[in-house]
């Protein structure tokens, strides 16, 4: 239980947020006064060893480095939270605002209005989709999201999206891992997305429920796909608008031309890379707060307690069991993302050129960007 508690403490749980997932998920079900004991004991404070001002500022200054210059006071007082500090909002927006105020105020522009959006509970609609902006750079981003919680359910950075072997691994290493499928699935007209459909109706073809067998798959405009649209609004704010500006400025600057070699080398420079940003990412929105809007019925929390506890906000799951044989049978229509992160020619001789260059594995996008133009430059002289 003490790990437990340190775990949901540290990515930013309150008390009553973590007595409701002990007893939900893991039946530990203490009293407010045992939770804050233990706690104590753990060393667990919220107030109490504040951590230093220029620790803080450091943080600030290395999140405004990369796309922290994206994110608001909230995200970053959660992901602050999450690597170890201790420090309220009202900090975390004074040292925001001192050190970024140009940021700050484009930050308070007013938002569009979007049409209302209201769903019964996790898992009764999720919303599938891919994100185009760095794929012509050689990096394909394919992503799902409940409908009702806002859970990120899977983001995934490839070398492809438009094999639909690929998307459909996705699909059922997610249900693989959550234990049943949704009521409905929504995606576009993409080629890509066959055998997800043809996955999800044969999965559900013998459910008595209203939205059985062909009705559990949606079709529509990737533009009219409002909850994945939103968070690739999201994904550019806090992830994706520094990488693509980086690939832009090597583009422009005249070390990218689009050709296989170029985006192979892009691939293995920085799709791993991408791949962890899309992870840090998705943990601090699965677990950040989402403010409620009962004008249009959406409930607020944290997506993952959202998802994993409807009944606190009142909504209920929806997810619908599968037979393990029938899965089997779909993993045979699967391919799995490969271990490499390009093709395998390029993977074997950058390698080569780094060991005997004594150039390190980039640890962030600048050297991600400084070991591309290495190698394109030392692969084309021998050419």
């Amino acid at each position: 239980m003490e790990d437990l508690i340190k775990c949901y403490f540290e990515i930013g749980f309150n008390n009553k947020e973590i007595l409701a997932v002990l007893a939900q998920n893991h039946n530990i079900v203490v009293s407010i006064r045992t939770l804050k004991r233990r706690c104590r004991e753990l060393g667990l404070f919220r107030r109490r060893n504040q951590s230093d001002i220029d620790d803080v500022i450091a943080f600030v200054q290395e999140e405004l480095r990369g796309n922290g210059q994206m994110q608001g006071y909230r995200w970053l007082h959660l992901r602050a939270l999450q690597r170890g500090l201790v420090a309220s909002q009202r900090t975390v927006r004074l040292v925001l605002k001192a050190l970024d105020p140009h940021g700050v105020q484009i930050r308070r522009a007013r938002r569009l209005r979007r049409r209302q959006y209201t769903t019964r509970g996790p898992n009764a609609l999720w919303h599938m989709d891919s994100y185009y902006k760095l794929k012509p750079f050689g990096i394909c981003i394919n992503g799902c999201i409940d409908g009702y919680s806002r859970y990120v359910l899977w983001m995934e950075a490839y070398t492809t999206n438009n094999d639909p072997k690929v998307i459909a691994s996705y699909y059922i290493q997610c249900i693989e891992r959550v234990g049943g499928c949704p009521e409905r699935l929504r995606a576009d007209r993409g080629t890509e997305n066959g055998h997800v459909e043809g996955m999800q109706l044969f999965l559900r073809r013998e459910h008595n429920d209203a939205f059985a067998g062909d009705k559990s798959f949606l079709y529509g405009r990737s533009t009219a796909n409002q909850r994945i649209e939103s968070w690739w609004g999201i994904l550019r704010k806090q992830s994706c608008a520094g990488g693509f500006n980086l690939f832009k400025s090597l583009q422009d600057a005249g070390h990218f031309s689009g050709d296989s070699l170029d985006k192979s080398l892009m691939q293995f420079c920085f799709l791993e890379l991408v791949q962890k940003e899309l992870d840090e990412v998705v943990q601090t929105w699965n677990t950040h707060k989402i403010r409620p809007a009962p004008s249009r019925g959406e409930p607020g929390g944290r997506p993952v307690l959202l998802y994993t506890a409807p009944q606190i906000s009142g909504g209920e799951d929806r997810l619908k069991l599968f037979k393990h044989d029938e899965v089997d049978l779909c993993k045979e229509e699967c391919t799995p993302k490969g271990h490499l992160p390009c093709d395998e020619t390029v993977y074997d001789l950058s390698t080569l050129l780094m060991q005997e260059s004594g150039w390190n594995t980039p640890k962030d996008a600048f050297e991600a960007a400084e070991l591309y133009t290495l190698l394109r430059e030392e692969i084309q002289n021998n050419l």
